[in-house]
């Protein structure tokens, strides 16, 4: 596959995003502005994304300085896998063999864990922080709930899940928590100050335990970002970011 071959098969629509502002063959000093590509499901944006890694590898762009970033798990596995595919077919038609690793391909919440523990010293983190997943998220909001007396049965207070959905809409959205109950749990809207609390405790018992849960990965990404020379030594290490499923994105992410 060479240069050229990088770009058949795709539309005209599909070479231009391919090929936008992407650096010439063995240059990697032009600029690229950001792109932002609009189609329906199942025209190829995966596809088209994996084709523009060839192209910027086959230009000369290390696979290391290229961030690759999805929302899924599944998402993340097709988009990496893809643009291997397209990568080491493109090395090897040239000769330069057909091993590629892209490094820096995979969830947000993947690539977040990465950089956080790299720099956790940086944000007062251990960098032994265990990760909790949706299950044991909830548990502990579950704990949460029991030592403030929320869960005794006697009043409808919403049960650990939605207490975990509720926290987890406010981090994300960027919003308040008044706000998101009354756009998306009304029925919930009583209990806000409640719910205060317990998010309070909530992080309280993360903290006290070197835990992040999804949410948490997002929001120290974010920390970490804020600060001038922390954002300068991470953007030094790309020379392009693309994200695949980019609707699938929420306020925090983007």
């Amino acid at each position: 596959m060479s240069p050229a071959a990088v770009l058949e098969g795709l539309n005209e629509a599909q070479r231009r995003a391919v090929t936008h502002a992407a650096p010439q063959r063995e240059g990697r000093g032009r600029v690229a502005g950001p792109l932002l590509v609009i189609a329906g499901a199942g025209t190829g944006k995966t596809m088209t994304l994996a084709h523009r890694v060839g192209h910027l590898v086959l230009a000369g762009v290390p696979p290391a300085r290229i961030l690759l970033l999805t929302f899924s798990r599944r998402a993340g596995r097709e988009m990496t896998r893809r643009a291997r595919r397209v990568v080491g077919q493109a090395l090897a038609d040239e000769g330069r063999g057909a091993a590629v690793k892209l490094p820096w391909a995979g969830t947000f919440h993947s690539v977040a864990n990465r950089l956080l523990r790299e720099y956790a010293a940086n944000l007062g983190l251990d960098a032994g922080f265990s990760v909790l997943d949706r299950g044991d998220a909830a548990d502990l909001m579950d704990v949460a709930r029991q030592e403030l007396g929320l869960a005794d049965g006697r009043r409808r207070f919403p049960r650990k899940d939605t207490c975990l959905a509720i926290y987890s809409r406010v981090v994300n959205s960027r919003a308040e928590l008044a706000d998101c109950l009354e756009a998306n749990w009304p029925w919930c809207a009583e209990w806000a100050d409640e719910l205060r609390g317990l998010f309070a405790r909530y992080v309280e018992l993360k903290q006290a335990g070197a835990m992040l849960d999804y949410d948490d990965l997002l929001l120290w990404w974010h920390a970490l970002m804020e600060s001038p020379a922390l954002a300068a030594a991470v953007g030094e290490r790309f020379d392009h970011v693309l994200v695949d499923e980019y609707q699938d994105t929420n306020v925090l992410q983007a």
